[in-house]
């Protein structure tokens, strides 16, 4: 294979900027259909991307000879029924954050995947960013000396009816759909983070709950993990809040590092007692640095930038810190 030939399953909101026009801008890879249950919006979304093909059947996308690879951008809830189906023919799969529904459906992908020797891909695209390389590279290269903590707070106020009812937003509070709410939806960019930056975990746990009545998906959550390396990390969530708050803060023997998950990329270093900003530009296609990782991958080139192992492992994380 010279060349990965796409196929998106779900050419939704999420597909119109942060993923979907980087397929065309990558080196060996180009965009050649897209499918949406709607097939009325299949065709306005190949009109207005300039792909050739649509449907508004899934089965029919994966079985199509053209494509050599399938991005799954679907809801949680669909992404293991059309894992396994790409994997049955045969086709790469580059799959949407969280990788499924819960642990077990994630599981049972990778299983799969092993099982029929296709190539799989999580789609933890922060971890290909430069700028959550250039923490990784702050904390490698010994910035503020040896690791110890980590505080996470991550606070938003809670969705209005208006904001309920807009496209996109009612299943992601819809746990049958999502998995379990905006925690499910946010918390995995930053949990998959945190495994890209410290590794193995040896212990996780938390306490989840509902404090509002807009919907039945648990809104707050306290968690804490332990890594295998000693590390220790403490999360606060809340999207009942009266604060808006995207906070990191790791804290090491000689400085930290401050920054946050969806804000401006910028972060504080405070190094042996000096206090340096750094800043990076915006990505216009915020998946597109991980993309071109994962068509380096399925054309043999370079090493999986994200395993079904390690989107396994976010989801088991998210349940043990929402028990």
């Amino acid at each position: 294979m010279k060349e990965v030939v796409w196929g998106i399953i779900g050419c939704g909101n999420v597909t119109e900027q942060k993923s979907g026009p980087a397929f065309n801008k990558v080196p060996n890879s180009k965009l050649y259909a897209v499918m949406r249950r709607d097939i009325q919006k299949a065709a306005d979304y190949a009109r207005r991307h300039n792909v050739p093909k649509f449907y508004g059947d899934a089965y029919e996308l994966i079985n199509d000879k053209e494509l050599t690879a399938i991005y799954i951008a679907t809801p949680p809830s669909s992404h293991e029924q059309y894992c396994l189906a790409a994997i049955a023919a045969n086709k790469p799969v580059y799959v949407e954050k969280p990788m499924a529904l819960n642990y077990d459906a994630a599981l049972n992908i990778k299983r799969a995947a092993d099982l029929h020797n296709v190539k799989l891909s999580v789609a933890h695209y922060r971890n290909a960013q430069p700028y959550f390389n250039a923490i990784k590279k702050c904390l490698e290269g010994g910035s503020i000396g040896r690791v110890e903590e980590v505080q996470l707070r991550f606070l938003r106020p809670v969705l209005s009816e208006i904001q309920l009812k807009e496209p996109g937003k009612e299943w992601r509070v819809n746990s049958a759909v999502s998995g379990g709410g905006l925690f499910h939806d946010l918390a995995p960019h930053q949990l998959g983070v945190l495994l890209y930056y410290f590794g193995a975990v040896e212990h996780a746990e938390g306490i989840a709950s509902c404090t509002q009545k807009s919907y039945a998906a648990h809104d707050k959550i306290n968690a804490q993990i332990i890594f295998k390396n000693g590390i220790k990390f403490t999360g606060e969530w809340s999207f009942n809040s009266t604060e808006n708050t995207d906070e990191c803060i790791i804290k090491g023997t000689n400085g930290s590092l401050q920054f946050s998950f969806f804000e401006q990329p910028n972060f504080l270093l405070s190094s042996f007692g000096k206090i340096e900003k750094k800043s990076f530009p915006v990505i216009q296609h915020v998946q597109q640095p991980m993309i071109e990782k994962v068509v380096q991958y399925f054309l043999g080139r370079a090493p999986n930038p994200c395993s079904a192992d390690e989107g396994v492992e976010v989801m088991r994380l998210i349940e043990a810190c929402t028990k």
